[in-house]
């Protein structure tokens, strides 16, 4: 089957980091987008203000399958990006049955309404390298075994397996992108590196004294969501559905993205401003997670394009500039 000239797309999750930049790079390639967002109290749309005019929204919500049915019924979606979850790993601890709900099952609702309402669409399934979690090997690959150590890890992996159920059980064109951690100034501020960098402009603006951290030795693979979501695209654009590792193959501590930050800042020496506080560290932390994505740059041609000094130094030039400087 040709993929359609002006191709529609259906993003789940689209008022989140990935589902911004996402939608951002689908309507620069000519698509028409369509986005799912749940009806709440206090809709937060500011990361997607900017295309406001150029995209459509819809009600829906991973909770409730006859919504997912009327999106997708709406939108007629090309491709469809599953984004939309409980995002957030320590607060899969204190909702751990609502994040299996959202972030597990919702991805059953997801593949369900396509099944029945746009089979022959492409299907994205965000997953995370969170399932590795107590590693088996270093670097992970798509074929390392998953090991969860959170809720939320555990829940990505039965969204993880589910999906490639479908794909083998419906012959759905049904993709997983297990992405390693990737940041960006739309990330949350709950998300430990924006939190660095946040304060870090915010110390030198004057509006803090200091910073509250856990584990200052917890590593990560860390990314630039904006290369990220690149991937993603490509993922679908592929003949054969398939799962991909995306990650830079590298690791840093918490205690460097503090050094770069507060040396992008120009604050010096980071030491006098940052508290260890043990309720910032996690019941169960995860191991070395690095990623190798040798897979996704021989097949996809896809290669990160910003180091992990690069990232945290343009996210602290983003909040030295929201906060005013």
């Amino acid at each position: 089957m040709g993929r359609p000239l002006s191709p529609r797309a259906l993003i789940t999750g689209i008022t989140g980091q990935d589902g911004a930049y996402l939608a951002e790079l689908l309507v620069d390639k000519g698509y028409e987008v369509h986005g799912m967002v749940r009806r709440a109290s206090t809709e937060k749309f500011e990361r997607i203000e900017h295309l406001r005019e150029r995209i459509t929204l819809h009600q829906g919500d991973l909770l409730d399958q006859r919504s997912l049915v009327d999106a997708i019924r709406a939108s007629r979606p090309d491709e469809i990006y599953n984004l939309a979850a409980m995002s957030f790993v320590a607060v899969s601890w204190i909702q751990p049955t609502l994040t299996a709900e959202f972030t597990g099952v919702g991805v059953t609702r997801m593949l369900e309404a396509m099944r029945e309402t746009a089979p022959e669409a492409r299907f994205y399934q965000a997953s995370s390298s969170e399932m590795f979690g107590k590693v088996r090997e270093v670097p992970q690959t798509e074929s390392t075994p998953f090991y969860p150590r959170s809720p939320y890890g555990v829940a990505k992996v039965y969204g993880h397996h589910i999906t490639v159920n479908y794909r083998e059980s419906y012959g759905l064109h049904a993709t997983s992108g297990i992405l390693f951690n990737h940041e960006s100034p739309l990330r949350g501020l709950e998300f430990v590196t924006r939190k660095i960098t946040w304060h870090a402009a915010a110390i030198k603006h004057g509006l803090r004294d200091h910073i509250s951290l856990g584990n200052l030795d917890a590593r990560r693979d860390w990314g630039y969501a904006k290369d990220y979501v690149e991937a993603m695209w490509l993922m679908l654009q592929q003949d054969r559905a398939d799962d991909y590792v995306i990650a830079t193959g590298r690791s840093n501590s918490v205690r460097d993205c503090v050094e770069i930050a507060f040396d992008q800042a120009g604050l010096g020496s980071w030491e006098p401003y940052v508290r260890l506080d043990p309720q910032f560290v996690r019941p169960a932390e995860v191991d070395h997670l690095i990623g190798d994505a040798s897979k996704a740059a021989r097949e996809l041609g896809w290669r990160p394009k910003t180091s992990f000094e690069e990232l945290i130094r343009l996210m602290v030039d983003a909040d030295m500039k929201l906060l005013g400087g």
